[in-house]
């Protein structure tokens, strides 16, 4: 949720590469994993949702562990720089 404000709007590598890493992730899991997924967007507030009405299966896990370590790697190389925070991963399992 929300934008990295790591560089101007157009250049910011972070938004961009969170973006893209969500994004396919979330295609990925309905087109290989076959799985029904509802989301809720908005970009101009940098915002996305996914629910999973049903149980997921196995390859949906991977697919989101996967996200999950990419989105960590991010933080770890990008999220803070000079004492001032980019953004944070916050991961909430309901």
């Amino acid at each position: 949720m929300g934008h990295a404000g790591f560089g101007c709007s157009g250049k910011d590598i972070v938004c961009a590469s969170i973006s893209v890493l969500v994004i396919n992730t979330l295609n990925s899991i309905e087109e290989l994993a076959k799985e029904h997924i509802v989301t809720e967007s908005n970009e101009k507030e940098g915002y996305i949702e996914c629910h999973f009405p049903d149980d997921i299966n196995d390859k949906t896990k991977l697919l989101m562990d996967s996200m999950v370590m990419g989105l960590k790697e991010i933080e770890q190389n990008y999220g803070t720089r000079k004492k001032k925070k980019f953004f944070e991963l916050i991961i909430k399992e309901v």
